[in-house]
């Protein structure tokens, strides 16, 4: 879920991008804590985090269950359309990352899916071979030499790091398709995307139930499962390894799983993130 920020004005919204920035990254270079966690705002965060809880309950759960009755191809259709869409935003954080054979997979993938796959409908650039480049713009931080800075959960959004939230506010504002598309389609995009993401919330809800309502503290294992696969991905992308950007070890990274590690829930969280471990955030269609 993303910030709604369409309704400030250009000069706002440079100011608002230029403070979140300075202020931001100014926090990015904080330490972590001993335990591996860099999270002073916690009690903050666990507040949002029983209101984020509360508003899945009440409106994202039902939501997303009366979604799941929509017929598999009509929510294959809107997730290609959702991955589409997000494709300029995948291009330009490649390029401002310097990772053009990304950038180039993913504009073949964009004219392919766009011309070929009936709008985005089908995702046409899978079954050409052609590989899917995500990014954000707060990958792109970690690649200038950003740190992740403290850990936040935000309303609505849910887990973040003070460098993610700053590179989500960029990827909104500065969206190519919402800044190309008239103020119409641009809302019908930004309604599409929110259908997909409570399709995400329809196929992982096992796995996003069990952690929010069955875990002893599920603000914990909200922020270690968040942590661990955003480390983990940052790594991959960048050097093949699951190397921390802050330059200390995830003391629940490389633990057996029957390690008792402080503040897991379960051993499914100790072990080490790798290619089969299920994000209940991800997207499911990115293949």
């Amino acid at each position: 879920m993303g910030l709604n920020i369409s309704f400030i004005s250009g000069q706002q919204l440079r100011r608002t991008l230029a403070l979140l920035a300075v202020a931001g990254l100014a926090a990015c270079g904080a330490a972590p804590s001993g335990d591996g966690f860099n999270d002073p705002f916690e009690p903050t965060n666990r507040k949002i985090h029983a209101f984020n809880k509360g508003v899945d309950r009440a409106l994202v759960g039902p939501a997303s269950k009366g979604f799941g009755g929509v017929p598999e191809p009509v929510k294959r259709a809107v997730g290609n359309v959702a991955d589409t869409l997000d494709l300029p935003g995948d291009i330009a954080n490649n390029l401002l990352q310097l990772r053009l054979v990304a950038a180039a997979e993913n504009t073949l993938r964009f004219a392919a899916n766009l011309t070929f796959g009936l709008g985005g409908t089908i995702d046409i650039a899978s079954e050409l071979g052609l590989p899917e480049n995500p990014t954000d713009f707060g990958e792109t931080l970690h690649v200038w030499g950003v740190g992740e800075g403290p850990y936040v959960e935000l309303p609505l959004a849910g887990p973040s790091t003070v460098r993610d939230t700053v590179g989500s506010v960029v990827d909104v504002a500065l969206n190519p398709v919402r800044l190309a598309l008239p103020k119409k389609e641009a809302t019908a995009a930004t309604v599409l995307k929110l259908f997909s993401r409570l399709g995400d919330r329809d196929r992982f809800s096992d796995t996003v139930d069990s952690l929010l309502y069955d875990s002893a503290d599920s603000y914990a294992q909200a922020r270690l499962l968040y942590l661990q696969n955003r480390r983990f991905e940052l790594g991959k992308a960048g050097s093949g390894t699951a190397a921390n950007d802050d330059g200390f070890i995830d003391p629940y990274a490389d633990a057996p799983s029957d390690a008792s590690a402080p503040g897991a829930a379960s051993a499914t969280t100790n072990a080490s993130a790798d290619d089969d471990f299920i994000d209940p955030y991800e997207d499911p269609y990115a293949q």
